[in-house]
């Protein structure tokens, strides 16, 4: 019950990241620091990393509801590794943020 409590929770921040990259990136992009015209340019790739985000959310709720472990597995994972790639080429609290709760979320599984 906690893992599937945890992945749900995977869920929800990966949809609230693709939304953040998506439609609230100009908001993200002063976060970030990013100048008006840094913003702009690198609009079309957080278009595109904020989708890989909703897609990551979508099939993971898809293999939760349809009670595939295996691929729900697969899928932690890779939000983990992914996570690492984004802290070491862009900033470390993506791991924080993303990782953390993909580990959390494996081991509640596993115990």
């Amino acid at each position: 019950m906690m893992a599937t409590v945890m992945c749900w929770i995977v869920v929800a921040l990966h949809v609230l990241f693709g939304l953040a990259e998506t439609v609230g990136w100009s908001a993200m992009a002063r976060r970030f620091g990013y100048s008006k015209e840094h913003a702009e340019a690198a609009r079309p790739l957080a278009l595109n990393q904020g989708f890989y985000n909703i897609g990551v959310a979508g099939l993971l709720a898809w293999a939760l509801v349809t009670g595939q472990p295996a691929t729900v597995v697969a899928l932690l994972i890779f939000v983990v590794a992914m996570s690492l790639v984004g802290a070491f080429s862009v900033r470390w609290t993506i791991f924080v943020l993303q990782g953390v709760p993909a580990l959390a979320a494996l081991a509640a599984f596993y115990l």
